[in-house]
Parts: structure tokens; sequence; C-alpha cells
């Protein structure tokens, strides 16, 4: 655990106690049913760590207890990292937003868009105009993921194994980035919004804008700055022994079984030439945590500044054409936070009418998950960080993150 994580009491920032551990027994309960191996959360106000608790086993086949310093796989939850780094090279004057991808990626110069047929024979036709680095950072660029299985696109990405994080072929960003030119946008660019792979493509701009691999800019301008020491692309050995496995729901069964494990048999345990800033990332409680107060702080934690706090507002301001709704926009079949009432920042859910979300949040609230069920959101109004850490596929399994937020705010008091 970092040296430096402060904690405090409950009610020195608000929260009634009692009400708080309420989370840990909440949850307790998906562990006692075995619905989940283990749960950990976080709550912190102020700067400070109010509620830091773990419940059940990181890893069930081996009964080893999930900890505080369990290093968990982040999935999408890498996708804020990786807008926070391409932006703090927008800070140093390197691109504009308005600037098209393909001057710095030359194969998005001939990107093309669907006009119908079938994954193995389908047209294309021009783009209404070229994708911006803007439509990456909020999804509006007409890229999807394959996962999806709703569109005959989804079915060309998988064949060509561009799979997000679980990208195989040996590919590396450069040769990610070239084959993703050659498949059709879902839409043209800016006129819809789908979830994808386009923070993918940020991490290569990331590269080519630095002159640096994505694992290499990360480490020395983010993790080391921020402490955030057992965050990466792979575990090391050293480490392998705090790693969670990873389980997933079966869709038939409706049993839990192992997805991935915690051990030298993860993928996680070998380096692979694929950085994937939209979701390769592992990391635990407290180095998330460092990462989210230095976004809540305005883009510095003790002492160092990430960004400037202007950037940070501008980055959770609703992008979205005409301050539409992520629901107005939306065609694709999945996102990792609920989408009534949400707009999109740059690289975050954004809350624009708490009412229509029929959660209780804040307004401006700015939020992300990850596809093992994990959940991170900054409440600007309420000077707050919530975490909460799972390993379970897929994301949609248990309705476990609206249900943290109901936690969270039953339980502040002032």
């Amino acid at each position: 655990m970092n040296a430096e994580t402060p904690f405090t009491t409950p009610e020195d920032v608000g929260f009634d106690t009692s009400k708080l551990s309420n989370i840990t027994n909440y949850f307790g309960t998906y562990v006692e049913k075995g619905k989940l191996a283990g749960v950990s959360t976080l709550v912190a106000r102020g700067g400070k760590i109010a509620h830091f608790e773990t419940v059940g086993e990181r890893d069930r086949e081996n009964s080893l207890p999930m900890e505080k310093d369990t290093i968990f796989r982040i999935y999408s939850m890498s996708k804020p990292i990786t807008s926070v780094a391409l932006m703090m090279l927008y800070e140093r004057g390197l691109f504009q937003l308005s600037h098209e991808v393909h001057r710095y990626i030359p194969s998005f110069k001939k990107l093309q868009v669907w006009d119908g047929g079938t994954f193995d024979d389908y047209k294309t036709k021009p783009c209404e105009r070229a994708m911006t680095i803007r439509d990456l950072l909020t999804h509006t660029s007409g890229l999807t993921y394959g996962f999806m299985h709703v569109h005959p696109v989804d079915k060309v990405y998988r064949k060509s194994g561009i799979e997000g994080a679980a990208t195989a072929n040996g590919m590396n960003l450069e040769e990610f980035c070239d084959a993703l030119a050659d498949i059709p946008l879902l839409f043209s660019p800016g006129t819809q919004w789908s979830y994808s792979v386009a923070t993918d493509v940020c991490g290569r701009l990331v590269e080519v804008l630095s002159g640096q691999p994505l694992d290499t800019f990360l480490q020395e301008n983010i993790f080391d700055p921020l402490g955030m020491v057992d965050t990466g692309f792979m575990v090391p050995a050293d480490k392998l022994k705090r790693f969670s496995a990873n389980y997933e729901k079966d869709p038939k069964t409706k049993e839990v079984r192992l997805f991935d494990p915690g051990s030298d048999k993860s993928t996680y345990a070998t380096p692979k030439p694929f950085f994937s800033g939209g979701g390769g990332l592992t990391s635990t409680m407290t180095d998330y945590w460092r990462f989210c107060q230095m976004f809540l702080n305005g883009g510095e934690l003790d002492g160092v500044r990430i960004l400037s706090p202007k950037t940070v507002d501008y980055m959770t301001l609703n992008h979205l054409p005409d301050g539409k709704t992520l629901p107005e926009m939306d065609q694709s079949a999945f996102s990792e936070t609920g989408s009534e009432g949400t707009g999109f920042g740059l690289g975050f859910s954004v809350i624009l009418d708490p009412a229509e979300t029929q959660t209780v949040n804040s307004e401006g609230s700015h939020a992300w998950g990850g596809a093992a069920s994990t959940l991170f959101w900054i409440d600007p109004q309420e000077d707050m960080v919530c975490i909460l850490m799972t390993q379970l596929m897929p994301s949609r399994a248990y309705p476990l993150r609206p249900q943290m937020q109901q936690l969270v705010y039953g339980a502040l008091v002032d």
C-alpha cells in the first residue's frame, strides 16, 4: 500500500459510520451466495479515506483472501488514465482537439463508413468529415468493439483480431491502428456515440506525439509521479502473489467460474507488445484512488501537478454535439455506466441531470467502469472519490454499481 495514503474516521468527513459499514455487509451477501469471490470498496472525502474494506477471496480456488493491496484487472478504467496522458501532451501544445487523426496516424486517411451488406461482402461510403482527436476521446469516432455482436462490423473486428485489450496476433499499437484503418466505421465521425477501441487509438497518439512507448510514457509521467506503485500492463513475478483471479458468470448455468487465474498462468503474467490504453492496465485500490484524487484536486496530488485545473474542468464538460445526452446519440450495445441523464467528456461519463439517472448522485460527477465489474466515480460537489473493485465478467452480471452509489450516498449526513 502507498505509504502516504491518508485515513480518517467517517464522522470527520460527514458520514454515518454504521451506514457506511453497510457497504461491506451488503456486498458480503454476494460473496456468501457465491455470486462474487470477493469485493473491495473505498470511499474518500476531502482527500482522506473514510472507508476501505474488503470481503471474500481474491482467489477462490486457493482460498486466498481479498486484501487491501490486491492487484486487479481494471480493464476500461484504463481509459481515463490514457485520456489524461493524451491531454498532458495537449497542454504541451503538441496537437489540437480539432486535428484530424490522420495527421498523426496516416493510415486513417483512408477511413470509410459502412454502407450495407454482410461482414464478408459489404459496401462503404466516404466519411462526411475526417475523424478528429476529440471524436476519439468522446467515443463519437465511428469505431466499435468486436464483443458487441450486434453489427456486421463487430464481426469484421473479431475476424481481424481487433479485440481491444484481448487483441492478439502479436500486434503493437501501430500495427493495430493500421489494421483498424481497413475496417469500415459504423457511422460518420461526430454523428453518433458508440463505445469502442477509440482509447486504444488515443494510446497510439500518445506514442506518436511523445516519441515513447505508451507503457513508458505512463510510467514516467503518471504512475511514478503519483506514487502508483502497482499499476502497469503486466503483473511482475514478485507481485503475482497479490494478483486476483478473474471470474465469469456462465450465461447458461448462471454459475460463477474461473476466467483467468491470479498466477503465472494469467495472460497478465507475461509482457506483450500491445499496450491497450483502453483496457489493458492492472492496479490496486490505493493506486487508483491516487489517480482519482489527483483529478478531483484539479490535476495535482501531494505537490505533483499532472494537469492544470482548467484542463480538468474542460475534460469533465459534456462534449457531445449540441449538448446531447448518451441516449440521444448512442448506437452502442454497451456502456460501462448508465446513460440516462448522462453526457460524455474527454474520457469520462458526466452526469448532466441526476433525476434522469434514477440514482442519487450529483450533477457534474464523472465516472467509468471496467469489464470485470469495477467502478469509480468522482463527485466534485461532495469532494468525494468512490471505488469498487471485484473481478467478475460481464460487468452487467449484477447491479453492483448503482447499489454502491445507493449505499455511499445513503451514508452521507453532512
